[in-house]
């Protein structure tokens, strides 16, 4: 048995995509699980209740947590040390594997390219909260009392990823007869990962059983992406003129003080402002992958 824990969101739904060619049994946890292939197991948790994780993890050999939390700091700063010490008790208690999903919050602003040996210098709270978390697992793993280990990626796109950026200022937008909008420095170099690349890397690595103890880069392409860029491709391949609205930040400070969703992205604001690089040449070249082009994967997004 392997558990999804989290399920229902992007990624839980492509990992159990590819799930399928390790295990015929997958168990969907979260409040309202639902299957995503026909033979899935269901189970109803709230990660914020440690015997309930517990009951989730039973019986499974690998768990990954990809679970998501509303976007406010201060459900961050309460939350996730909770969800995770659950998770880690829980899979320390049957024996179970665990996966994390991160992203790159606790590296902080980087001058140059994020790798799996980057140090934690988070410059946001929600950053401060990724590296607590992070440290607190693999701290459990270095110790042996605990098989894991992080897999990151970066700002993901992908088809049904409708909680990122591009969905919303991109996607929706051109689908809508709208023009493409972008924040920060739209000439700025900005790395996305294609939701599906994730969802393959999580499952090799955690049928895997030498990636263990360590931190990885989900499957990303290194092609120099920018936010115009993006754009322009997303115009061409949807037969649109290409166009661009940039928010500058003073309009972005305006609109969060009425918005609370922008309001908690002013301090993440920096990964759009300078150049934000990440690479995973550490797993392309351990398995011999190779990453999903952005043309292609911009056209499947306009699609999905």
């Amino acid at each position: 048995m392997q558990t999804i824990l989290g399920a229902n969101g992007v990624i839980a739904r492509e990992l159990s995509h590819h799930l399928r060619s390790h295990t015929d049994r997958i168990r969907q946890a979260s409040r309202s699980p639902r299957q995503v292939n026909t033979s899935d197991d269901l189970c109803t948790v709230d990660l914020l209740d440690a015997d309930a994780t517990a009951k989730a993890v039973a019986g499974s050999d690998v768990s990954y947590l990809v679970a998501g939390l509303q976007y406010d700091h201060r459900v961050w700063q309460e939350q996730w040390p909770k969800v995770m010490r659950h998770t880690i008790d829980a899979c320390k208690r049957h024996g179970s594997a665990l996966v994390f999903f991160d992203n790159v919050y606790a590296y902080g602003r980087v001058d140059g390219v994020m790798t799996e040996q980057t140090p934690y210098n988070p410059c946001s709270r929600k950053g401060e909260v990724r590296a607590r978390i992070a440290t607190m697992l693999m701290e459990e793993a270095r110790r042996g009392e605990l098989r894991a280990m992080i897999v990151r990626s970066a700002d993901f796109y992908g088809p049904g990823a409708v909680l990122s950026l591009t969905h919303a200022t991109v996607t929706e937008r051109l689908k809508a007869g709208k023009t493409p909008q972008w924040i920060g420095n739209a000439k700025a170099v900005h790395t996305f990962t294609y939701t599906p690349d994730a969802g393959r890397t999580l499952a090799l690595l955690g049928n895997t059983a030498a990636a263990y103890g360590q931190v990885w880069h989900a499957l990303t392409s290194k092609e120099p992406m920018t936010g115009e860029e993006y754009v322009r491709i997303a115009c061409t391949l949807a037969g649109r003129p290409y166009r661009l609205q940039v928010a500058p930040r003073w309009l972005l400070s305006i609109m969060g003080l009425f918005v609370p969703v922008l309001r908690e992205n002013m301090e993440m604001l920096y990964q759009f402002e300078h150049d934000y690089r990440f690479d995973s040449s550490k797993v392309e070249q351990a398995f011999g992958l190779t990453p999903t082009a952005y043309r292609d994967g911009i056209a499947a997004t306009l699609l999905g």
